[in-house]
């Protein structure tokens, strides 16, 4: 028999019983090759947009489970927020219905899926970038309303305070912050200042003819505070009284002390005398450091025993003119 007189395939019949079936040949597998090369072909990019639009979803997701227990802790917190916590629930649930229905839509008009997913997914990430720039203003907004109502707050209750007749708090609120941003050295210039009284200071300036007319600052604030307190760091002294300035705790006044011996000994420092011998003339501006009555309180209250008699401490002027 020739190739070309194939016999065609007959029908084959089975019986079990009274019911016959007929069974027909299957198709040949080669009519399934162009379907599944389709299938093959388009599985990729199937692939991707599954894997994004899962993506987009679980970021979506995400974030607003995150909005939502952040705005169920914000309601327990403060009740009054719940009218807002709806408007946000309402918004969410809209704009999700917003995608779908862009997405139902562009199908319908006869767009294919995939093309679909893609216009949705890059529409949906601007709406998430705009989103997500409208929401971090709204929270900095809210965040300063907060701020400003948590202000108003704790100052009504301080005036609440104020009128408690049976509130017994001495010692200022700063005094414990003041106490965290001072080093030891500076505690000791305050116990100096406090027992020992304002200390003498000098300025050295260029002197003579010239000096009358355009004088020059050669050495400032030179003084003998480091030695008489005990310091352990001697060259810190300008940066310490600097920062007890700072605190408000010292001022730098302009007017001599009233015993002149206490200028003698500063002026026969060997800092002080290298001074006047760097120029050749100069001249000695007498000045002096005092306790601010904020500093004396503090010392009071912070650095002494109650059993120290706070009256036989020596006398600080008050700044009047500080510039």
């Amino acid at each position: 028999m020739s190739n070309d007189q194939r016999p065609t395939p007959r029908r084959r019949h089975a019986q079990w019983g009274p019911v016959s079936a007929t069974f027909s040949p299957a198709p040949e597998s080669s009519s399934l090759l162009p379907a599944s090369v389709e299938i093959g072909e388009a599985l990729p990019g199937l692939v991707r947009l599954a894997a994004t639009a899962w993506v987009r979803t679980a970021e979506w997701t995400l974030v607003a489970g995150l909005k939502t227990g952040r705005r169920a802790l914000e309601i327990v917190a403060n009740p009054a927020s719940a009218a807002d916590s709806a408007r946000e629930l309402v918004s969410g649930v809209a704009q999700a219905g917003a995608v779908f229905g862009d997405l139902a839509k562009a199908v319908s008009s006869g767009v294919s899926v995939s093309e679909a997913i893609v216009q949705v997914s890059a529409s949906l990430t601007d709406t998430a970038t705009t989103t997500h720039d409208v929401t971090h203003q709204q929270e900095e907004e809210e965040r300063q309303r907060q701020m400003e109502q948590s202000l108003r707050a704790q100052g009504q209750a301080l005036l609440t305070r104020s009128r408690d007749v049976w509130n017994t708090e001495r010692g200022h609120p700063a005094y414990a912050r003041i106490l965290e941003e001072m080093a030891p050295d500076e505690a000791r210039i305050l116990l100096l200042l406090l027992r020992g009284g304002p200390q003498p200071a000098v300025d050295v300036r260029t002197g003579g003819p010239i000096g009358m007319v355009s004088s020059r600052l050669v050495a400032p604030g030179l003084n003998m505070i480091g030695p008489r307190a005990g310091l352990r760091y001697l060259d810190n002294v300008p940066a310490y009284l600097n920062n007890l300035f700072r605190l408000g705790l010292i001022w730098f006044s302009q007017e001599q002390l009233r015993d002149p011996l206490e200028y003698q000994v500063v002026e026969a420092q060997p800092d002080v005398l290298a001074a006047m011998h760097s120029v050749r003339a100069h001249k000695v501006v007498r000045r002096s450091i005092h306790l601010t009555p904020f500093g004396v309180d503090f010392c009071r209250a912070c650095l002494v025993s109650e059993d120290e008699d706070v009256a036989a401490l020596p006398e600080h002027q008050a700044p009047h003119d500080i510039e």
